[in-house]
């Protein structure tokens, strides 16, 4: 048999951003000395090349004197995109300038070319180019070479296609004089809103410039716009499910999420109605799209008419359709399931089976509300298999956080292949979760030792932001100020310490304890705690469960604007290397509570095990609660080497209007509130459609 079809490319989703910032805060991150190596990270992930000494300097030099005018412009809040290559384009754009127009109000965007040459010459071989000093071949006219770009960025397949926008494009050759390089100044060069010429003769003419097309403020609201029509910021994928209800299309999927849907689409579309099926695998890292290609896929047979459900292997995600997304509609609640719902195989199968989180299968499915007499007896994966004339599994490795948690491709596959059918499997690289960072997701890899790479320090890129706390305490208070001002916010821990369930009072216990700071986990099962505390599946998304601390169960499958992340003993740096630990456990004689003797991991699920599948265990649990916030990031160690590492890691943070507070944000980046679902007091209750109108508590699911 063939191996399976494996669509591993990126498929066209390709999208460089090395940088985006106000020109001030460029300023101040080149003063640090960390500009240059920030831009050659970035450049190395994008390329997959080391970038050449010519480009370090054009970007010391060039990106320096653009930032320099616009802050003597009085511009200096402007957004600077820096080497911006959206998908479709031909060749990145080396600036663009993103604000508001100080008359319309409208986003103002100014493609920028920067040049450093000093001279040129008509080209005698090609008179439609010029000749430069240092090159080999002519050169085109730069407002020529900016023209497709120009043209691309409002076009059909545009990332600016529709937008009302003050829209125009310029060349800055800040060495030049004019008449040094007076044949781009010649009848026969291109002319449009386009192609604007800049000299260092006419710098003051480029500040007048700067000044009529961009307010002195108003920018980050502009720059946030501009960077989800780039895919960059993205919409809450929950949030998205609450606005498009009763729509046929929830998402705006993107390159290869784009190629992943349709394919499954057509395959449901065209299967002959008899014993044949299909399987489809899709593996991608946190943030990839996954669960918004299956929600959309859901969205539309639905709407079609067929018969589809998602089935999950997380409650907190089930709870959160269930409860929030589907508060009081029957039929889209049913439409969801957990792996363990098809022991007993629907008859006729459903026409699409959606598995998301298929890392999470088990070997065989049991459930809490049957006898074992009637647990399922296959492999699990069979059972999915049988439930669908067309399976799609959704699946990332790196998030395999229990022992018993089996799903990978290999499984899969085999499984498909058991029954004649060859699985058509997919990777998805980009990923749109931690603000669209990749350099984030890169660093939390290399920082982990999840990747083969050094880990180095992280430079702030304008996406995502990080800092360590000094104290549980002082992380505790970040975050709550956040949630308190509105931005969605929760702290979480490593599984140090044991999980007490609710007392017989329904109140918490403070299992949690680093020093004299003594907090709560998340409840312990589904019934909800004293004070509101909610239950365990609906602690991320109710507002009453910021002040309890989540483990890797509890927030895997969730994201937030603001997460706090307190590394326990249970994973320690020493020297030049991690080493992972398990905890001793004692019983306190007057509570009976369980108490750390011994500080590590106080996981009951994975302290038995040996130390390679530990060790995995322990890191991927830190890899899952490092990727759940959207905007920043707090950590906290409680062991001291550990913590001095992270702050050596992270770099100091200075606030120069980086930290992504909730009340710097503009509006378009507060995500919409989803509802705090009303508690059950009676049995019956009227049905109501919940509307965007409504939403009130941040939630993201990006898995």
């Amino acid at each position: 048999m063939p191996p399976p079809a494996r669509v591993s490319r990126a498929l066209g989703d390709v999208l460089v951003l090395l940088l985006q910032l106000p020109a001030v805060d460029l300023l101040r991150l080149d003063q640090r000395r960390l500009l240059l190596s920030h831009l050659a990270a970035r450049w190395l992930s994008f390329k997959k090349r080391e970038v050449s000494d010519g480009e370090k300097a054009a970007w010391k030099e060039s990106l320096i004197q653009l930032a320099t005018d616009l802050v003597s412009a009085g511009r200096g809040d402007v957004r600077m995109l820096v080497e911006c290559e959206p998908e479709g384009a031909d060749a990145p754009v080396d600036v663009v300038l993103v604000g508001r127009h100080p008359e319309t109000d409208r986003e103002s965007v100014l493609l920028v070319e920067l040049k450093r040459w000093s001279s040129v010459s008509h080209s005698a071989k090609r008179p439609e180019r010029v000749e430069v000093p240092g090159y080999a071949s002519p050169k085109p006219h730069p407002s020529d070479q900016l023209q497709a770009t120009y043209d691309f960025f409002t076009g059909d397949e545009g990332p600016l296609k529709g937008m009302q926008i003050e829209y125009a494009g310029l060349s800055y050759l800040h060495n030049a004089h004019d008449s040094d390089v007076a044949p781009l100044f010649s009848a026969r060069t291109s002319t449009g809103p386009h192609a604007l010429t800049i000299t260092a003769d006419t710098r003051a003419s480029l500040l007048d410039e700067l000044r009529e097309r961009f307010a002195e403020n108003g920018s980050a609201s502009a720059a946030e716009r501009v960077l989800q029509r780039l895919a960059i910021r993205t919409t809450p994928l929950l949030t998205a499910m609450m606005s498009s209800r009763g729509e046929d299309t929830v998402f705006t999927l993107r390159g290869e999420q784009r190629r992943v849907f349709r394919d499954i689409r057509l395959a449901v579309e065209r299967l002959p109605a008899d014993e044949e099926r299909a399987v489809f695998i899709v593996e991608g890292g946190a943030g990839s799209g996954k669960s918004a290609i299956g929600l959309e896929l859901l969205q539309h047979f639905s709407a079609a008419g067929q018969s589809v459900k998602y089935a999950s292997g997380s409650r907190a995600f089930d709870a959160a359709m269930k409860r929030h997304v589907g508060y009081g509609d029957g039929e889209f609640q049913d439409r969801f399931a957990f792996f363990s719902s098809f022991i007993t195989p629907p008859q006729p199968p459903l026409d699409l089976l959606i598995c998301d989180e298929a890392h999470r299968l088990r070997v065989r499915s049991t459930s809490r509300y049957l006898p074992k007499e009637q647990w399922g007896k296959q492999p699990q994966v069979d059972d999915l298999l049988d439930a669908a004339r067309v399976t799609v599994f959704l699946l990332d490795g790196r998030q395999v956080v229990r022992p018993d948690e089996v799903g990978t491709a290999d499984l899969i596959r085999v499984a498909a292949e058991s029954r004649h059918t060859t699985p058509r499997m997919y990777e998805l690289h980009k990923q749109f979760r931690c603000g669209g960072s990749d350099r984030y997701r890169d660093w939390v890899h290399d920082l982990l030792g999840i990747s083969d790479r050094e880990p180095d320090t992280w430079i702030p890129d304008g996406l995502m932001h990080v800092e360590v706390a000094d104290s549980p305490q002082e992380l505790e208070r970040i975050i709550l100020e956040e949630s308190e001002a509105g931005a969605s916010a929760r702290m979480v821990a490593g599984f140090c310490w044991p999980w007490t369930p609710l007392r017989k009072d329904k109140t918490l216990e403070s299992d949690v304890r680093i020093g004299d700071w003594h907090r709560p986990w998340n409840v312990k099962g589904d019934k909800p705690g004293a004070n509101d505390a909610p239950p365990a599946k609906l602690w991320g998304v109710r507002r009453e469960g910021v002040g309890q601390i989540g483990c890797v169960y509890s927030a895997q499958g969730l994201e937030w604007d603001w997460c706090g992340v307190i590394m326990g003993d249970d994973m320690v740096w020493r020297e030049d290397h991690w080493e992972y630990r398990r905890a001793a456990l004692t019983r306190d004689k007057e509570s009976g509570v369980w108490r750390v003797r011994t500080p590590g991991s106080a996981d009951e699920s994975i302290r038995s095990k040996n130390n390679e599948r530990f060790d995995e265990c322990v890191r991927n649990a830190y890899h899952v609660l490092m990727t759940r916030a959207s905007r920043a990031t707090v950590l906290y160690s409680t062991d001291a080497e550990t913590q001095a590492y992270l702050r050596k890691m992270v770099g100091p943070v200075e606030d120069d209007g980086l930290r992504p507070t909730w009340d710097r944000l503009p509006p378009e980046a507060r995500g919409v509130r989803l509802p705090s679902v009303p508690k059950r007091r009676h049995r019956r209750r009227k049905r109501t459609k919940v509307g965007p109108q409504d939403l009130q508590l941040s939630f993201e699911f990006l898995s």
